[in-house]
């Protein structure tokens, strides 16, 4: 390509560890960089991404993220990210605020969706309206409803953020980087402290704005098989006649201390009982500037040779010890949100109070001794091997690989580095295998050095508080009640008055001529085809082998399923530790460590998943156990001699392993409580509705964290029921009759794999278990279930008897609008919750609504009730009917990676989801109209008269929306 004259060319280099040809530019006249990015992959990734270190808690970081895609002067629309959402064919779309930088993504399959979609992002960056209501609906206001009201606050950052400190977790977190970075703006919330935020002004935050928004702060970013010239004509118009500005701060190093320190900081607990209340503590270490390629992924790979597995040493100890429930920390901070200084660190929740002590003594000994007496090569040479298959695979599920490459150059590039270092991992991995084999201590000697002999490090005790959630409410009612008494009644009518203009705000439609100013597709721009992927049958005498011939890199994916099915009802909910019981309590030829060396230095990981859905023309679920695999092509006789050991050799005889196990997966399910309370909330919705909800409950719902909690008492009063009961699932699920073998892989790699794939089968017992009936009736009706936090998750659902196919192409379409249009208005925007969706479930025939992070109830399921109405009445001009439309099919249409390529293909014939069905539902979203979505108005009034109701909240929240609806209308237990 021509290189452009107003851009300065800073480096070049083809990049065959990420398939790219990568370039860096400088602007010549404002200083902004670009990184670019050219290679093959359709799911094209744009970004701009700013440094914005915070200056206090007061959230202006975060409150700016949400406030700049609020409306720009080219788009001046209430909504701009929300009209993308509704009516675009992005792959992804979102903006994130990390401790130190504002990250803006977006990435589109679709060149013409791609540039439209970086239009919109670089009006919005580069010219926000930033409305005072702007600020004041996302970020925070008071709010009084009369004269003889009391006065309040809302906002969605300051609900949402709310959400987040009552999360134990999220505060360990904080408080853990607080700790250890205390003279640095790292000591500061970037998100916002709810304590805090209300004493942000609307002039401060547009100051945090014009500091750090300037382009010569702007790092862009392009990624994808664009045209690279196109590049800089999407960035001119915004750069061009402006001059360098002035450079936002950086972080400041933190100075390392002289001696190590120990902090003890409160967290909130469930329980006001002494004896039910756990403990928290890591400790912490400061590690050098994360500025050197060979010394970031030697940290990489010392963290994983530590935590990175159950059989890593520094994890089995924590574990084995029993002194906690489970790890908190993973070593060194992630690849996805790295700070300018490393850090390590390592620890325990879940601690007795009396065995605080030992746990700090653990940590510190344990390192000690594997300083002194070595690391086992295995785990090493393990550990080597799994990150050189991370970093080559380079796959982070949905997020775009595009994106997950520019945060990771974003490590070095944020603080004036260079942003190819973190890419270019070969060398220097090549380099450390070099020195593992010449120096065999290595990790040892930087163990020592960067660890054990630095004076920068924190312990740090966190103490459960069972008042904490409390404090937070008092100070925040005696703020409100100092407020509301200095303010004049000239005061107090101009609160009412703005709660009102804010509200109105929300109500006024955007004018047509502005709404029809965003770029957007059009009908003739979309595919009218499914998109379907492959699959072939390999016939056998006494079954098949389903396989997906893609191109993998020369990776092969393997998914092992088992169905469910052959196991009694009252077995199901082992699934949730049952494979893990598997793979991290050894087998006949090995035990659980060596089984994890062999494992991580053959192959890219062997993993548990339960497969559990509804399925079409069926009550029934599919229901499904799989052990997923992955390696090199290479190494398939590898990947399918370590699952025919797991699955054919387990050992059930630990009962300490097994306890731990159990014990972290209840750990982790009550973790899950309040960052995906509302997926919990719909799981519990479901499990009253049908066969597949009712699995997936007692699987991985609050069904399976009670089940698991009597689970631990069972382990020490009765092993050998628990040991018999884990025999009988492995002797009637394991069976070649009930298997599934799924495979994915590169066409040429296809006969090393049907033979290990046929030897494998062959060995599986033949004996064929009964399809066991299962009566799994769970109807306690509309629940509360009681947790400590300042927020709520609401959910109401049900199934719909007249839901036809018919319905299924216009429901996909309604349940988008919904989102975007009546929920988001009234409950995101005039309710203050972070946010709520209406879920659908073709196969179920399924429909409900949750909120996130909501500061009300009864008003929230108003909402959702009158939903109904708004279908039964809506008449959407023909811009918003396209736009809803396109954006069901970006849904339909989503971008995969082989590997779950290969899984959904899978999944969708087992659910009877054929391409002609798929076709057909495509073909009525295409044809929509406005008569198809008011039809639908009569199904949700079915959802408002008889859905199921289920609330995550506070007790005070739920027992005041019981005295408001009647005592008989909901039952109150406690989750936590």
């Amino acid at each position: 390509m021509n290189e452009p004259s107003d851009f300065e060319l800073l480096a070049s280099e083809s990049m065959h560890e990420i398939s790219s040809q990568a370039r860096l530019y400088r602007h010549r006249e404002t200083g902004a960089e670009v990184l670019s990015l050219e290679n093959d992959d359709e799911n094209k990734v744009f970004s701009v991404a700013f440094r914005t270190a915070p200056i206090d808690s007061t959230g202006a970081a975060h409150i700016l993220e949400h406030a700049v895609l609020a409306g720009s002067e080219k788009y001046p629309v209430k909504e701009p990210f929300i009209e993308l959402v509704k009516g675009s064919l992005a792959s992804f779309v979102n903006a994130f605020t990390f401790e130190d930088k504002t990250v803006y993504p977006v990435a589109s399959q679709n060149l013409q969706d791609f540039y439209n979609l970086i239009d919109v992002y670089l009006d919005a960056v580069f010219h926000p309206l930033l409305q005072r209501s702007t600020f004041e609906r996302e970020g925070w206001h008071y709010t009084l409803e009369g004269a003889g009201g009391q006065l309040g606050i809302k906002g969605v950052v300051f609900n949402e953020m709310k959400g987040q400190i009552s999360n134990p977790d999220y505060v360990l977190y904080k408080d853990t980087i607080a700790t250890l970075f205390p003279d640095t703006p790292y000591a500061y919330q970037s998100g916002g402290h709810p304590e805090a935020i209300p004493d942000l002004t609307f002039e401060a935050f547009k100051h945090f704005y014009q500091v750090n928004y300037h382009p010569t702060n702007a790092r862009f970013y392009f990624y994808g098989n664009d045209p690279p010239e196109e590049r800089f004509e999407l960035l001119r118009p915004y750069l061009a006649g402006i001059k360098q500005g002035p450079v936002s701060p950086q972080v400041e190093l933190q100075a390392s201390f002289p001696a190590p320190i120990s902090v003890t900081r409160p967290f909130p607990a469930a329980s006001e009982k002494l004896e039910d209340q756990k403990y928290a503590l890591s400790i912490s270490w400061l590690l050098p500037v994360n500025d050197d390629p060979l010394m970031a992924l030697s940290g990489s790979i010392l963290t994983h040779i530590l935590m990175g597995t159950p059989a890593s040493p520094l994890r089995k100890a924590l574990i084995e010890s029993g002194l906690g429930e489970d790890v908190f920390g993973s070593g060194t901070d992630d690849d996805l949100s790295s700070f300018h200084q490393l850090y390590f660190n390592a620890g325990l929740k879940g601690i007795e109070g009396t065995n605080v002590e030992a746990v700090a003594s653990l940590i510190l000994d344990t390192l000690q001794n594997l300083a002194k007496t070595g690391f086992d090569s295995g785990t090493v040479r393990a550990s080597l091997n799994t990150i050189e298959f991370q970093l080559r695979e380079n796959n982070f599920g949905r997020l775009p690989r595009g994106l997950a490459l520019f945060i990771r150059a974003l490590n070095t590039w944020a603080y004036g580095g260079d942003p190819f270092d973190p890419l270019r991992f070969s060398t220097p991995l090549k380099t450390i295998r070099e020195k593992f084999d010449t120096e065999p201590r290595f990790f040892e000697n930087m163990l020592e050095k960067q660890i054990l002999k630095n004076s920068h490090r924190v312990t740090l005790h966190m103490k459960p508080d069972p008042a904490f959630q409390e404090k937070l409410e008092e100070g925040e009612r005696l703020r409100l009640e100092q407020v509301s008494k200095a303010l004049s009644e000239e005061e107090r009518a101009e609160v009412i008055e703005n709660t009102r203009a804010i509200q109105r705000l929300q109500e006024i439609p955007d004018q047509p001529e502005d709404l029809a100013k965003l770029p957007m597709l059009t009908l003739d721009d979309l595919e009218k085809q499914a998109r379907n992927l492959p699959i072939e049958i390999v016939e056998l005498d006494d079954g098949q082998i389903w396989t997906h011939p893609l191109p993998t890199n020369g990776i092969v994916y393997a998914d092992l399923g088992f169905d469910m099915h052959t196991l009694p009802a009252h077995l199901l909910p082992y699934l949730s530790v049952f494979g893990r019981a598997l793979l991290d309590m050894g087998t006949k030829q090995r035990d659980y460590v060596e089984l994890s060396q062999r494992i991580g230095s053959q192959t890219g990981g062997i993993e548990p998943v339960n497969f559990i859905s509804g399925q079409r023309t069926t009550d029934a679920s599919q229901s499904w156990f799989f052990l997923r695999g992955k390696a090199m092509s290479d190494k398939t006789e590898a990947l399918f001699d370590l699952s025919r050991e797991v699955l054919l050799e387990p050992r059930f005889d630990q009962p300490e392993r097994f306890r731990q196990i159990v014990l972290e997966e209840k750990a982790g399910l009550e973790s899950d409580l309040l960052p995906s309370g509302h997926l919990l909330v719909n799981g519990r919705i479901r499990s009253e509705l049908d066969e597949a909800g009712r699995v997936e409950e007692l699987i991985g719902g609050l069904e399976s964290l009670f089940f698991l909690r009597r689970l631990v008492q069972r382990i020490d009063d009765d092993w050998p029921s628990v040991v018999n009961d884990l025999e009988t699932i492995h002797h009637l699920l394991v069976s070649r009759p009930s298997s599934l073998f799924n495979l994915t892989f590169t066409e040429s790699d296809w006969p090393a794999i049907e033979r290990a794939s046929r030897s494998l089968r062959a060995e599986l017992p033949q004996s064929a278990a009964e399809r066991q009936p299962w009566q799994l009736d769970f109807k306690p009706g509309n629940q509360g279930l009681s947790i400590p936090a300042q927020v709520n998750y609401v959910g109401k659902g049900t199934r719909l008897s007249q839901l036809t196919d018919a319905h299924h192409g216009p429901m996909n379409v309604a349940s988008l609008l919904l989102n975007t249009t009546w929920l988001w208005e009234r409950v995101r925007l005039q309710g203050g919750a972070y946010g709520a969706w209406c879920m659908f479930d073709p196969l179920s025939q399924y429909v409900g609504f949750v909120s996130y992070r909501d500061p009300q109830i009864l008003e929230t399921l108003q909402a959702f009730d009158a939903s109904a109405e708004y279908l039964r009445t809506l008449k959407l001009d023909p811009l918003e009917l396209t736009k809803g439309i396109i954006g069901v099919i970006g849904r339909l249409d989503s971008y995969l990676l082989p590997d779950a390529k290969g899984f959904t293909s899978m999944s969708r014939r087992l659910t009877g989801l054929t391409d002609e069905i798929r076709q057909e539902w495509r073909d009525q979203v295409l044809s929509l109209k406005n008569s198809d979505l008011q039809a639908l108005g009569d199904l949700f009034s079915e959802l408002a008269k008889s859905g199921v109701v289920v609330v995550l909240g506070s007790q005070a929240a739920l027992e005041g929306a019981i005295a408001e609806r009647g005592e008989d209308w909901m039952n109150i237990s406690p989750v936590l």
